[in-house]
């Protein structure tokens, strides 16, 4: 539930990190120039809200959707597969990686309303076996390919 908010300009949260990724997070914060933790945080959520406002629109976006998977898991590449048949007009390419110890990693270029891209991008990484998955949106589109 959210907090009524201050009169001054910041609202404090408290936040618990897994202590690598605290570690990490602090790696970045030097090697980006952060002031602080903060700051970088505060970024990296602007950033992510921008992105969900464009995601949910019916704005023609261009982007990627990025997925890391294990192809071992029994059914996961074809149901992959079907997903992105039935997104023909939106899915416009994409390129398959074999990785490491049964994992690939997968780039669909996509174009289309920012609300259907983030529904495609959403039903391919809930897919049990998917290890991570992102959309990542421009409101640059393609050429007319045709």
């Amino acid at each position: 539930m959210a907090r009524p908010r201050k009169k001054n300009n910041a609202a404090r949260i408290s936040i618990s990190l897994p202590v690598a990724l605290f570690d990490e997070l602090d790696e970045m914060v030097v090697e980006r120039g952060y002031a602080s933790r903060s700051e970088a945080i505060s970024k990296m959520i602007s950033e992510q809200l921008v992105n969900h406002q464009h995601q949910l629109g019916k704005e023609i976006m261009a982007g990627t959707i990025t997925l890391t998977y294990d192809h071992s898991k029994p059914g996961l590449q074809s149901r992959l597969m079907k997903i992105q048949h039935k997104y023909l007009k939106e899915i416009i390419s994409s390129q398959h990686v074999h990785l490491e110890n049964h994992h690939s990693l997968e780039v669909l270029l996509v174009q289309g309303p920012g609300v259907r891209l983030k529904a495609i991008a959403s039903e391919l990484i809930v897919c049990k076996g998917v290890k991570h998955g992102c959309l990542n949106v421009s409101s640059n589109i393609l050429p007319p390919i045709y």
